[in-house]
């Protein structure tokens, strides 16, 4: 059946534009409705059932399954559950076009019709609930119907279409792995690699993007501070790890307020601590947990030596026998969207969807594994797509509310707008770096 609407709209796409010329093709208004409905049903279905990170084996196989009939060679379980589908359709660039897979551990309190009612068993075997809080619906959905349109207009570009579904983007760890598993080896090394993303900021019908740092490098840090317990009445005894943790949280935060340069960006926080079992106890070890964020490299490398060489001094200063211990468990590099791609691309994003509807946006404080991709010198770039209904957000900035944000319990994307803005973008994105028709 899915075969059945996919080749029909192929083939009224393709006779639509049988006379059209290759250097003032755009996709049309048109074009967009003529699929959405198709692509509706496919959004609602993954906003339906979702799941998490490493674990999208029914996301993906639905991926995979839509794109064969387009004419897409195939490609599963790359890094896990990720799947590439190629389609070489003459000389010219390679593009690299990514959508993510994965969901959040978060109970969907939205109350839409379709919202998510999946529980599961997390992989330290805990039942949580599984939403698409962060609009990877969206991304897949569109993703679809951008390889839809371009697989109906292949008379109109010329190149190499590498559609990336990528899996647990939301544990920073999906875009490394698919490299790791020879995205860059066993399929074409891009040309370019592009990417889009829904904001909760914008409103449906536009599109944001950054020139340079988009996102943050992200390093999550765990410290163990040890010392020597004993009986909480006798502290002259001990070597107290809840005290020598309790500094190093204060002191860490004079890397940015003492020596970050004023201006760059840099952020340290604290986010767990666990010490101790009972109140008249001193432990023998403290734990602390930090997420620290930056956008420039130096800065970065500066964060990460002052954090263990606090740590170090702190436990030092209180006569601790033993040095804490200092692990980055995971990280993620800035996005670094290029200028000269980023020009290029919103240049003709602009001129199809009218400069009012295009917005310069300052970089984000979260993290995105989407810079994996620009590993070897590929150039990246990540567009924003406004999700939030427009009144709703005017509303919200006249009286100094926030809308719902990504990953949270109720952000529900105003999906009609959100969606063929998104189609309408990402596909007038893709062919602004493509080769032109035969």
């Amino acid at each position: 059946m899915r075969c059945f609407w996919i080749c029909s709209i192929l083939l009224i796409l393709a006779a639509s534009y049988a006379v059209a010329k290759s250097d003032d093709f755009v996709i049309s208004d048109r074009d967009v409705n003529e699929i959405y409905p198709d692509i509706e049903k496919v959004y609602i279905d993954l906003h339906s059932h979702p799941e998490l990170s490493a674990h999208e084996v029914r996301t993906a196989a639905q991926l995979a399954e839509h794109l064969r009939p387009l004419g897409f060679e195939i490609t599963e379980h790359v890094g896990g559950t990720g799947v590439v589908g190629m389609m070489k359709n003459g000389p010219g660039p390679v593009v690299l076009l990514r959508t993510e897979l994965d969901a959040l551990p978060v109970l969907e309190k939205t109350g839409l019709p379709y919202a998510s009612h999946v529980v599961v068993h997390d992989d330290h075997n805990i039942e949580v609930p599984v939403m698409h809080a962060c609009g990877h619906d969206v991304h897949m959905s569109s993703w679809l119907g951008t390889a839809t349109l371009l697989a109906a207009n292949k008379n109109h570009w010329s190149g190499t279409l590498l559609m990336i579904a990528q899996p647990a983007e939301e544990t920073i760890s999906g875009a490394a792995g698919m490299l790791k598993d020879g995205l860059y080896s066993r399929f074409p090394k891009p040309t370019y690699a592009l990417a889009i993303h829904d904001h909760a900021d914008l409103p449906a019908g536009e599109v944001g993007y950054n020139l340079g740092y988009t996102t943050s490098n992200a390093d999550s840090i765990a410290i163990t501070v040890y010392g020597a317990g004993g009986h909480g009445s006798a502290p002259q005894t001990t070597i107290d790890p809840i005290l020598i943790a309790s500094r190093i949280v204060l002191t860490l935060q004079t890397l940015v307020s003492r020596e970050t340069t004023p201006g760059d960006f840099a952020v340290v926080t604290v986010g767990t601590f666990h010490a101790g079992t009972k109140n008249n106890i001193i432990p023998d070890e403290a734990k602390l947990q930090l997420t620290v964020r930056s956008y420039k490299a130096e800065v970065r490398r500066k964060l990460l030596a002052g954090i263990e060489r606090i740590a170090k001094a702190e436990a030092e200063a209180a006569g601790a026998k033993k040095m804490p211990l200092v692990e980055r468990y995971e990280g993620a590099d800035a996005v670094y969207d290029d200028p000269d791609l980023g020009k290029r691309v919103m240049a003709a994003v602009g001129a199809r969807l009218g400069d009012s509807n295009v917005k310069q946006t300052p970089p984000i404080t979260a993290s995105e594994d989407f810079s994996d991709f620009g590993q070897r010198g590929v150039p990246t770039f990540m567009m924003w797509v406004g999700a939030t209904e427009p009144q709703m957000l005017k509303a919200a900035i006249a009286s100094g509310e926030r809308v719902p944000s990504l990953h949270s319990s109720v952000f529900a994307p105003d999906r009609e707008r959100t969606l063929k803005t998104a189609i309408l973008a990402e596909t007038t994105m893709v062919l602004s770096v493509l080769g032109t028709g035969k």
